[in-house]
């Protein structure tokens, strides 16, 4: 399988139909805003150590998440009905990316959140494309998670916890407000059974990039 290389002078991408099952694609490049929005809009993103050149990936199977599948387990319902945690969207950004940067992940050496990939999404997030989802438990940040919108689907990458429930309730707030303002779904890119539990459910390649196509004429508001 080929593995493309980039074009620094030119934001074009390879058909992400020419990927490996395990979705590796591309390689080089930046991580500019245009270029961020050009991936996301083809179901392509970027994931790399801070030694290796960017590699971008479109995986096969994709992870969703249906906004009307997510699980309620009986245990996140108390956690949610008692209000332990206030809920913020986009107060702290950069924040969330360096806590997501900090969660040591089995079989994952150092953190692909690295300090190019958080000053980009910043960026990102402050162009109006990336967002995120925050618990605050007395004043303190200590759950949540960011993604990049495109069209009227949420694409998660990454979430944290310092304390028990605090992304997953992060996580319900984010789905409530997404279903409010006409969203379809998250992608979760990558299988995992974390996600899984809580609804997330693989589809094909094709079907993902399908959808992304259709997201594209439906815009929301973040």
């Amino acid at each position: 399988m080929d593995i493309f290389p980039l074009d620094n002078y030119s934001y074009s991408f390879p058909n992400p139909r020419l990927a490996s099952n395990e979705g590796i694609l591309a390689y080089g490049g930046d991580l500019s805003p245009t270029r961020l929005f050009k991936a996301y809009s083809m179901g392509i993103f970027p994931w790399y150590n801070k030694t290796d050149p960017i590699l971008w990936w479109s995986p096969n199977p994709r992870l969703i998440l249906n906004l009307d599948e997510f699980k309620v387990s009986k245990s996140l319902k108390k956690r949610i009905n008692n209000s332990e945690f206030e809920i913020k969207f986009d107060e702290n950004f950069k924040e969330v990316m360096l806590e997501c940067s900090k969660i040591r992940r089995e079989n994952q050496k150092g953190s692909w959140i690295h300090d190019e990939v958080i000053e980009s999404y910043t960026e990102f997030h402050k162009l109006g494309f990336a967002h995120s989802f925050e618990s605050y438990y007395e004043g303190e940040l200590v759950g949540g998670g960011y993604g990049v919108v495109i069209g009227d689907i949420f694409c998660g990458e990454s979430m944290f916890a310092k304390k028990s429930d605090a992304s997953k309730v992060a996580l319900f707030y984010l789905v409530k407000r997404l279903k409010q303002n006409g969203f379809r779904l998250i992608d979760c890119q990558i299988p995992t059974k974390h996600l899984k539990s809580l609804g997330a459910k693989e589809i094909s390649r094709d079907s993902f990039l399908e959808l992304i196509q259709k997201a594209l004429e439906n815009p929301r508001e973040f």
